[in-house]
């Protein structure tokens, strides 16, 4: 981290270090969970086959930009706080369950995975809220925000589940 900085208070203060690379820490598992949804969520958006499978895909395509959206935003938040942002060879994939299924007409397995996607960044960033509360206002602002577009994800994914199981096809 930079040794340099004028702040005096708040999270960019030099008593701060410590905290301030926990927050950075976090953000940085944020990072990676968003870039792995991001490289999931394009194989799940081309790899479904079916008449049932577009409305998936559709909504596949429309949450890979906002989730590539939230990752740079915790990457821009990363360098605020005098982090350095990771690069390729830092990354470890852990989202087994976002892996396309071996049928390609198994869309409730693309769903299901979208939920327990959307459910772990849910977690993990009421986590960042925690750890930023009356500590660092414009990271928990940016997650508050970040954690309703996971929510209205997973609730859409959610009503395609249930859609799914009330036909007896999940």
């Amino acid at each position: 981290m930079a040794t340099t900085r004028n702040a005096s208070q708040g999270i960019l203060a030099d008593d701060k270090t410590a905290e301030r690379e926990r927050i950075v820490d976090m953000l940085k598992k944020a990072y990676w969970m968003e870039i792995e949804t991001v490289m999931s969520y394009i194989a799940n958006s081309v790899n479904p086959d079916g008449v049932r499978a577009q409305e998936i895909i559709e909504s596949l395509n429309a949450d890979i930009q906002e989730e590539l959206g939230h990752a740079q935003q915790f990457a821009a938040r990363i360098k605020e706080l005098y982090g350095v942002v990771p690069g390729s060879l830092e990354f470890s994939a852990e989202q087994d369950y976002l892996q396309p299924p071996e049928q390609q007409t198994d869309v409730v397995h693309v769903i299901k995975g979208v939920i327990e996607a959307e459910t772990g960044a849910i977690e993990h960033y009421n986590a960042i809220i925690e750890a930023t509360e009356g500590t660092d206002p414009v990271t928990n602002d940016m997650v508050i925000a970040i954690l309703r577009d996971e929510e209205g994800h997973r609730r859409l994914f959610e009503g395609y589940l249930r859609e799914y199981e009330a036909e007896g096809l999940a």
